[in-house]
């Protein structure tokens, strides 16, 4: 149901519990009544994002130990390689998947020998570690769900442009990761029989007390009659 949701276009009349596409752009509605101040404070808000990369890239092996604000400024290279190599593979996926899905498997396949030319290019020539793939996660990750957030703000000027289908393509893709992280818990929880029972409990706790309220009077009249 949950995936269902994400991926489900809809029409003009679908509601948000329909589709997320609806219910991320209702989401949003706040912003066409906001002012130029409003949006200028909205981004320097959506700035505290920036934060978690400042402090983790410093802490990478490919640092070095460097403090120089310029590892902070060559780091976001990173970032708008791997938007952009997310923008080519989303286009070969609309443009070739359904009709010529070989050369979707060819676009694939480049990137991800570019991809380990680079890791053992960094790995041969650079401080790079393993390590640091995990760790760069929690500085990018954030990052790019702030410049989504910044992204939003200009959506009157970003819309028009194509770049605006790879911003909804990015946000659907953080909601899934977010959705995945949340409910893998419950659903494995939900597979062993004492949790079943319990979940249920929870689910319908509020109708279980209106039953028990009810069977207190319904039974608590029959005691009092059987008195009588």
């Amino acid at each position: 149901d949950f995936m269902t949701w994400i991926w489900y276009r809809g029409s003009v009349f679908a509601k948000a519990e329909q589709s997320w596409e609806r219910w991320w752009y209702e989401e949003q509605d706040h912003l066409r009544t906001t002012g130029l101040w409003g949006k200028f404070l909205e981004i320097i808000l959506d700035l505290r994002f920036f934060f978690f990369q400042y402090g983790i890239v410093y802490q990478l092996g490919i640092a070095a130990g460097s403090t120089s604000i310029a590892v902070y400024l060559l780091s976001w290279i990173f970032v708008f390689v791997a938007f952009g190599i997310f923008v080519v593979i989303a286009y070969a996926r609309d443009r070739y998947a359904s009709k010529d899905h070989i050369y979707y498997r060819l676009v694939q396949f480049l990137v991800i020998k570019l991809g380990l030319i680079v890791m053992i290019a960094l790995l041969e020539f650079t401080e790079f570690k393993f390590m640091d793939i995990f760790t760069s996660l929690l500085a990018f990750v954030p990052t790019g769900w702030g410049l989504v957030l910044i992204a939003q703000v200009f959506r009157p000027c970003l819309q028009r442009t194509i770049l605006w289908a790879a911003v909804v393509s990015v946000a659907r893709l953080y909601d899934i990761l977010f959705g995945v992280i949340v409910m893998t818990p419950v659903a494995v929880l939900s597979w062993f029989p004492g949790f079943q029972s319990m979940q249920t409990r929870i689910l319908f706790n509020e109708a279980f007390n209106r039953g028990l309220r009810i069977f207190q009077i319904v039974t608590g009249k029959k005691s009092k009659s059987d008195k009588f």
